[in-house]
């Protein structure tokens, strides 16, 4: 599937093709701590498949990720969206963040997992309240 998107602000932008069967939503303590938030979604994007255009993120490289492996982080300088993560190397699969992705209303997630570091709250929402818009 052929995909854009970009940052916040607009100073990023990028072209992928990705398998939209391949959509996860991560629970570990990383992704919590960095997206502020309960947990992210990301699809994966061969280096080849991801094209960036209109800027170039700001990377840094997390040493400790419980796996071992060094993994960095790529956000925006400017407005501060994260936009993928990936390996160190050559063989870079690049996790890009659904929530850059334009084509996102159609990259439903397929599998979960780091659930162990789930926090129980976010594994149900169906019954909470739901608004239309911010009220």
């Amino acid at each position: 599937m052929k995909i854009d998107g970009g940052c916040h602000c607009g100073n990023i932008t990028f072209v992928a093709e990705v398998d939209p069967e391949k959509v996860i939503i991560c629970h570990c303590t990383d992704c919590q701590n960095i997206t502020g938030t309960a947990y992210r979604v990301i699809v994966p994007a061969a280096k080849e498949a991801l094209k960036l255009q209109g800027g170039k993120p700001k990377e840094y490289v997390k040493k400790t990720a419980e796996s071992g492996t060094p993994r960095v982080q790529a956000f925006c300088a400017e407005c501060g969206t994260p936009i993928y993560s990936t390996s160190v190397g050559e063989q870079r699969v690049f996790g890009l963040r659904i929530g850059t992705i334009r084509q996102r209303a159609e990259l439903r997630p397929k599998k979960q997992q780091w659930c162990r570091s789930a926090l129980g709250w976010a594994m149900d929402l169906r019954a909470l309240p739901q608004a239309a818009k911010q009220g």
